[in-house]
């Protein structure tokens, strides 16, 4: 996601410090770098022969893997002009809010929200995803294109492949998953929409799934918190602390599963940052974080945000921090 529009403002210049959030992670991020210490000894898992480091997550690894090809995304682009298809795309099901067939794993009976960044249709339609709506604190646009690699693979393409396959490792777990939009939709939805969908649903987590769109040389994911805000609409006081657990317990799997170290440019090396200025967490009323899984302006992420091999580590990442947050 780049940080311009509606939830793209960029983060305000803060001095390095010491506190609950670093504490907080002293269990969880350091252990995983580890591994990802290790992988950096032995080469770059991101391929689609690459391997990835193990987890005790009772979420499959394999699950929801598609192989090679072309993007199942026929129709779903909006008119935008498509580059050549990264390979391994995972295939589309289901209307966007329709509850996931359940089944009867460790998550029956819980509600899992995923909300796929952006829209592959919106820079078809400017004016609407550029109307102003309401953030709680104050008012910003609608929605933005989100970012893309040079070669043009765009961020509301990977969301969506992420989301989907993610879809299906939680679906197998148990779990009723409901979709903010699964390029079913023109444009859209508004970032307030997106909050409400989860709110509505009375979601146990909710995940907004992005790539960012920051300098070459800024690698690695980071994943976003919401601030202790109270203004307005906005009270996201009740969601802080279990956002936060969700998002450590992400931040943890994301390391294991993909080999990706935490931004080294955004968090201090914790792998988390702590933002009031998105509409998304502002106006969430149930545990919510966004996932920023690389920088798409990166060389070198962006090798592994096309690989449809790593996009399949990702997802796993990030469903099994689900897994392990839901399963306490």
């Amino acid at each position: 996601m780049s940080y311009v529009g509606p939830d793209f403002d960029p983060p305000q210049p803060r001095r390095p410090r010491r506190g609950p959030m670093t504490v907080a992670l002293a269990a969880l991020v350091p252990g995983a770098l580890v591994g990802w210490l290790v992988w950096q000894a032995v080469g770059d898992p991101g391929g689609p022969s690459g391997a990835a480091g193990s987890s005790a997550s009772p979420v499959s690894p394999s699950a929801g893997a598609t192989g090679s090809g072309t993007p199942s995304v026929s129709g779903t682009d909006g008119g935008q002009r498509r580059s050549p298809s990264p390979s391994g795309s995972a295939t589309r099901s289901g209307p966007s809010t329709a509850g996931g067939a359940a089944g009867s794993g460790p998550l029956k009976g819980k509600v899992v929200v995923i909300d796929p960044g952006h829209n592959p249709g919106n820079s078809e339609h400017t004016a609407e995803i550029n109307r102003k709506v309401n953030i709680g604190t104050n008012s910003k646009e609608c929605d933005t294109t989100g970012t893309s690699t040079n070669a043009g693979y765009a961020e509301a393409r990977f969301t969506l492949d992420v989301a989907r396959r993610m879809r299906t490792l939680l679906q197998q777990e148990g779990a009723t998953v409901k979709f903010t939009q699964d390029g079913d939709r023109p444009w859209g939805p508004c970032v307030d929409e997106r909050a409400r969908i989860g709110n509505d649903a009375h979601a146990d987590a909710v995940v907004s799934v992005h790539a960012d769109g920051s300098a070459a040389g800024n690698r690695g994911f980071h994943v976003i918190l919401p601030a202790s805000v109270h203004s307005g609409d906005a009270d996201t006081r009740p969601i802080v602390g279990p956002s936060r657990d969700l998002g450590e317990r992400i931040a943890g799997n994301f390391v294991r599963a993909t080999g990706s170290a935490p931004s080294n440019y955004i968090g201090g090396g914790t792998g988390l940052d702590v933002r009031g200025d998105l509409g998304g967490l502002n106006l969430s009323t149930v545990p919510k974080v966004f996932i920023e899984c690389g920088n798409m302006r990166d060389s070198k992420d962006a090798a592994l945000l096309t690989s449809g091999a790593w996009r399949q580590k990702a997802a796993r990442g990030i469903s099994e921090g689900i897994v392990s947050f839901l399963r306490g």
